[in-house]
């Protein structure tokens, strides 16, 4: 307990305020609905359902007014930016954001289910208190100013039905669309719709327009109501309740005066629409004006002339945009350097083992390793494996490492934009991300690039756990396949800092382990580890960076190569000092082994990649982890789109 503490005490402290806040609003006004005198006479009709839809109706105020946060980028980039107090726990926290969306969403499904079962049994007692001929309180109050704007049952007449006012009245339908929306919404989020149609899951979850639309004039008719003040001075339920069903008819007491209602009233800290209706929910920390810039990636603050084209000769254009306070404006890109990951100039040689796979293929312009000449045309290189890399000037654009973006290309969807990590260094002219052939819209990409340069748009950059790597004293970088692109950022950042002789570099070891399933992928970034190998070297801090690199599928021809090429001085696989290793690493025995190399040292495990490698990365942080101060801490950190 104590080791998982080391990790998850801050996050466990939020979602506890979470949860008491909740139980908090729901027991609260359960109880004010259930036992306030001005809603005697509702209670009358309704029964305990009244304080059932009220309280989950509070609780869905407060949820609602939470959801957008988590997602709100450019709010938790400038949180990342700005963040000085408790540096390093409240932004960990900021890595959960959307496990706390999820957790608020979950919330809000079950929220809704409440209020709207209970308000199902509301509609059907207001319909049959109409009908009821008995003299009891609830038909006499539902015959009360049927012709006037004071009555309590919003049902006027015997032959209205349930389903007519779920379907005619504004609380009625908007509830049913919000209802509806938000079906879609969770279903359209799970693992497998994601994994698969992403396309789905992109569009249905821009229906947060249409829940948030319904939500503010939800409440507008105000069909749950409750005795006014100016009535109850004069007629009190609790004194003149018994009268109304058993009163003459000239009746001179002073209770003979029939009740009057009025909508329930807002509450403090949320909108109130003026008409007497439901409160609306205030997306706290929002601000209005920026609401959809924060949230969709396609309504963007630049006008079309602050976009940069990706090919000079194509007249397409690529445009970037952040916080309000950092918006970056780009103009038209000079030629672009080539210090591509893996990629070559045609009259660079290549570094490569006997076991290589292909190689990178120049789509526009050629490329160079570490340190190499601009060459005179953009990047748009094809590498092994259906990787495509993408390179774009700045022109004023700023990131840090491990930072991601979200692209859209029109030519395929105007709508759509897909996050994409940067695999450039913040001390390059240029940035860069490497697209992986893995669904329609990337493969329609790379298909549209190997026959012409469309017009590509970017959104960003907005931060992420990789931020924070160089905060570390030791760092263990985890990818996995293609989640190798923070950490190219990360290695590339550091090969820069070690040819500017930089002493301000708070990190003293760094540990990186890379899985794959086939060889074709390493071809991707084995340029950049080469040049760390002979940079550190060079420096005389060539134990600085530790790299293991997994092979974790492989044929009978492989395993043969290497056992062939088993003496050889560089990798059979990569053409590195550093042999490939054949399998998946035993975590439990590497966290051993750095915890004994580094007794005293806080430890950042920073990963990209699927949830089974995370759970097994986290399980090892709280084995390893120790609560006494003197000794080693694994704090792990994961990438979230």
């Amino acid at each position: 307990m104590g080791n998982w503490l080391v990790n998850h005490w801050f996050s466990a402290a939020v979602l506890a305020a979470w949860l008491g806040i909740n139980i908090f609003l729901f027991t609260y006004y359960f109880l004010f609905f259930d036992r306030d005198e001005r809603y005697f006479y509702t209670r009358a009709i309704l029964g305990s359902a009244l304080a059932w839809a009220r309280a989950s109706a509070k609780c869905l105020n407060f949820n609602s007014m939470l959801i957008l946060l988590p997602v709100c980028r450019n709010l938790l980039s400038f949180l990342r930016g700005t963040c000085s107090c408790c540096r390093r726990t409240l932004r960990k926290q900021l890595d959960h954001n959307l496990t706390f969306h999820k957790l608020v969403a979950y919330a809000l499904a079950l929220l809704t289910a409440v209020h709207t079962i209970a308000h199902l049994f509301n509609l059907e007692r207001y319909n049959q208190s109409q009908q009821a001929t008995d003299g009891s309180l609830p038909a006499v109050l539902s015959e009360m100013h049927l012709q006037g704007s004071k009555w309590l049952n919003p049902i006027h007449s015997n032959q209205t039905t349930v389903e007519y006012v779920a379907f005619t009245t504004i609380p009625g339908l908007t509830g049913v669309i919000i209802t509806l929306a938000l079906i879609l919404m969770v279903t359209s989020s799970t693992e497998f719709i994601r994994r698969n149609y992403f396309e789905l899951f992109w569009y249905t979850h821009h229906l947060f327009l249409v829940y948030f639309a319904g939500l503010v004039i939800h409440g507008i008719a105000g069909l749950v109501r409750g005795q006014t003040e100016q009535s109850m001075a004069e007629v009190h339920p609790y004194h003149c309740a018994e009268y109304l069903t058993q009163r003459e008819q000239n009746c001179t007491h002073s209770c003979c005066k029939d009740p009057e209602f009025g909508s329930i009233p807002a509450e403090v800290g949320q909108w109130w629409d003026g008409s007497g209706g439901e409160a609306l929910p205030l997306p706290l920390g929002c601000p209005s004006f920026a609401l959809l810039h924060l949230h969709s990636p396609g309504s963007g603050f630049l006008p079309p002339s602050s976009s940069m084209s990706l090919s000079g000769s194509c007249g397409s254009g690529v445009r970037t945009r952040r916080w309000l306070s950092k918006r970056w404006v780009v103009q038209e890109p000079a030629p672009l350097p080539a210090a591509a990951l893996g990629v070559t100039c045609a009259t660079a040689p290549r570094r490569g083992g006997h076991g290589e796979g292909p190689q990178a293929q120049p789509l526009r312009g050629d490329g160079g390793r570490l340190g190499a000449e601009p060459c005179p045309c953009p990047q748009v290189v094809m590498h092994p494996a259906r990787v495509l890399e993408l390179q774009m000037q700045k022109k004023g654009f700023c990131m840090e490492v491990g930072q991601y973006i979200f692209v859209n290309c029109p030519a395929i969807s105007a709508l759509e934009w897909h996050p994409f990590t940067l695999t450039s260094a913040p001390e390059e002219d240029f940035f860069s991300i490497h697209i992986r052939a893995a669904g329609d819209w990337t493969e329609r990409l790379i298909d549209t690039f190997q026959l012409e340069t469309p017009r590509i748009e970017v959104d960003g950059p907005f931060g992420t756990a990789s931020e924070d790597v160089f905060q570390y004293e030791v760092a263990m970088l985890v990818g996995a396949g293609i989640g190798v692109t923070p950490f190219a950022s990360i290695l590339k950042s550091v090969w820069y800092k070690f040819q500017q002789a930089d002493q301000t570099l708070k990190t003293k070891k760094i540990y990186f382990y890379w899985l794959c399933r086939d060889t074709g992928a390493f071809a991707w970034f084995n340029d950049l580890l080469a040049s760390l190998e002979q940079k550190m070297a060079e420096s005389g801090k060539a134990d600085f960076l530790t790299y293991r690199l997994f092979l974790t599928g492989w044929d009978t021809s492989i395993a043969n190569n290497v056992a062939l090429h088993f003496d050889t001085a560089t990798d059979t696989v990569t053409g590195l000092r550093h042999k490939t290793i054949f399998g998946r690493p035993m975590w439990n025995t590497e966290f051993a082994a750095v915890a004994a190399a580094h007794p005293r040292s806080v430890v950042g495990v920073f990963l990209c990649g699927p949830e089974a490698l995370a759970r097994s990365l986290q399980k090892s942080c709280h084995q390893h982890s120790s609560l006494d101060p003197r000794k080693v801490k694994f704090y792990f950190n994961k990438e979230n789109f």
